[in-house]
C-alpha cells in the first residue's frame, strides 16, 4: 500500500495574519471575480500563488514562485520544526438543519501508478494538465492538496479532535473549518500506519494526482531520485457516511432536434411516472419515487429507471443515463451544481432539457473502489470543498 506520512508544513504566522484573510476555495472553482475579491483581502491571500496572474514582465509561474519564496523570507509563511500531519474538519449545517462535518488528515500520500492501492474514483473529462505541472517545476511544492478517501475503518478515531484547535475559521459561507496540527510521533505513526494499510480512492483531484506522478518521473530523471516529489500533499478521509456529504451533478442537454420530447426520447430507458408532488422538496420526490427528473420547458417529469432495459448499467444515475443518451441524436452534454441552477438555465433558455441526478451514497462508492471500476465523468460532489492555504508542501 502506499505510504501516508508526516511532514514539515509551511504555514501561515497566525501571529502576523488572520487566516480567514489568507485561505481560499481550491484555484478550480475560482472565477475572475471572485479571485479579485480573494487577493484584495490580503496581499498574502493564498489564491495568488495557488491560482496566480502575470505581472510585472513575468508569467504566472514565476509570479507565484517569486511570492512563495518571497513570503517564507519575510516570515510570513514559517515551516514546521518536525514532521506534522494537519488534521482538518469542515461542519456546517445542511439543507435539512442537520449538522454535518467531515474529518480528515493532510499528510505526504505517496505517488504510484492508480491501481492497487491508489484507486481513481470516477472517469475524468478532458482537461489540461500543463498548468499544474508548470506550477510544480516553478515553485517546486503542493500547494493545494488533493482529497482522497480512506479505506481504514476507525481513521477518524484516531484523529484528535477533543483537543485545542489551532485555528477555527468562520468562512461567512455556512461553514466553519478547525485545523488541529499534530507532531506526537506516536500519534503520527499510528495514522500513518492506518492508512498505509488500505487502498485509498481519489476523490477530488484526479488531475493534479496525475500531473504529480509526471512531475516525480521528471525529478527522477533529471536528479537520478524524485525526493520529496515521490509523495503528493494529500486530505484523506475515512470512507464513511458520518464523514461524508455527497452531492449530485447534473446534466444540461443542448443540441437535440427541434420538437425533440426528452421524456418520450427516454422512454425506453426511464418510466413516466408524472410531475413531482406538490409540497415535497424535488430532491425527497427523487429518491421516494427512485427516480430521477426531467426539466423541461413544459416542466419537471419524474422518470424511473427501467431495470431490464438498464441490466448493463452500474448502479448509478450517471451511468443509466448514459446508456440512454448514448443512443439519442447528437448532442451536446454539460454539467451542472443545484437544481435551481438547471431549472433556471433551462428556463432562460440556456440549456434545452436539464436531468437531475439522485447522489451516489457512501456505499455505492466503496462499491465501486472495491471493484475497482470508475464512475461516470461528474458523477460526485462532495462537499464542503477544502480550502486552500491551510498548509503547503515543500518539494525542493
Amino acid at each position: 500500500m502506499a505510504r501516508f506520512l508526516p511532514f514539515p508544513g509551511i504555514r501561515y504566522d497566525l501571529g502576523r495574519l488572520a487566516l480567514d484573510q489568507v485561505i481560499s476555495p481550491p484555484y478550480d472553482v475560482i472565477d475572475e471575480a471572485q479571485r479579485a475579491e480573494l487577493a484584495g483581502r490580503d496581499p498574502h491571500n493564498a489564491v495568488r500563488i495557488d491560482l496566480p496572474v502575470a505581472e510585472g514582465g513575468r508569467d504566472r509561474y514565476q509570479v507565484a514562485c517569486s511570492l512563495l519564496n518571497g513570503w517564507r523570507a519575510s516570515g510570513v509563511l514559517v515551516t514546521d520544526e518536525r514532521p506534522t500531519f494537519t488534521i482538518y474538519r469542515m461542519a456546517y449545517v445542511d439543507d435539512a438543519g442537520v449538522a454535518q462535518h467531515t474529518t480528515g488528515v493532510i499528510g505526504a500520500l505517496e505517488l504510484s501508478p492508480p491501481g492497487a492501492d491508489i484507486l481513481p474514483h470516477e472517469h475524468t473529462t478532458p482537461k489540461a494538465k500543463s498548468d499544474r505541472l508548470d506550477m510544480l517545476r516553478s515553485c517546486r511544492a503542493n500547494t493545494s492538496a488533493i482529497w482522497g478517501l480512506s479505506l481504514a475503518k476507525g481513521l477518524t478515531d484516531l484523529l484528535p479532535v477533543d483537543v485545542e484547535p489551532t485555528a477555527v475559521v468562520d468562512d461567512g459561507e455556512g461553514v466553519v473549518h478547525t485545523v488541529w496540527v499534530v507532531d506526537d510521533p506516536e500519534r503520527c505513526a499510528g495514522i500513518a500506519e492506518a492508512v498505509a494499510a488500505h487502498p485509498v480512492v481519489i476523490a477530488d483531484g484526479h488531475h493534479r494526482y496525475e500531473t504529480s506522478l509526471a512531475y516525480r518521473r521528471e525529478r527522477e530523471a533529471a536528479d537520478g531520485r524524485a525526493g520529496a516529489a515521490e509523495a503528493t500533499m494529500a486530505y484523506v478521509v475515512e470512507l464513511v457516511e458520518d464523514e461524508l456529504t455527497v452531492r449530485a451533478i447534473h446534466r444540461l442537454i443542448d443540441g437535440l432536434p427541434d420538437g425533440t420530447d426528452l421524456v418520450a426520447a427516454l422512454d425506453p430507458w426511464f418510466e413516466a411516472v408524472g410531475p413531482p408532488p406538490a409540497g415535497t422538496a424535488l430532491t425527497t420526490a427523487m429518491v421516494d419515487a427512485g427516480a430521477l427528473c426531467a426539466v423541461t420547458p413544459h416542466g419537471d417529469v419524474l422518470l424511473r429507471p427501467r431495470p431490464d432495459a438498464l441490466a448493463s448499467a452500474a448502479d448509478l444515475d450517471s451511468a443509466r443515463l448514459d446508456v440512454a443518451l448514448a443512443a439519442l441524436p447528437e448532442h451536446a452534454l454539460r454539467f451542472q451544481h443545484g437544481v435551481d441552477n438547471v431549472r433556471a438555465a433551462v428556463a432562460g433558455g440556456d440549456a434545452q432539457f436539464g436531468v437531475l441526478l439522485r447522489p451516489a451514497t457512501v456505499a455505492q462508492i466503496e462499491t465501486n473502489a472495491h471493484s475497482g471500476q470508475r464512475m461516470p465523468p461528474k458523477t460526485t460532489f462532495f462537499h464542503p470543498k477544502p480550502k486552500t492555504g491551510l498548509v503547503f508542501r515543500d518539494l525542493a
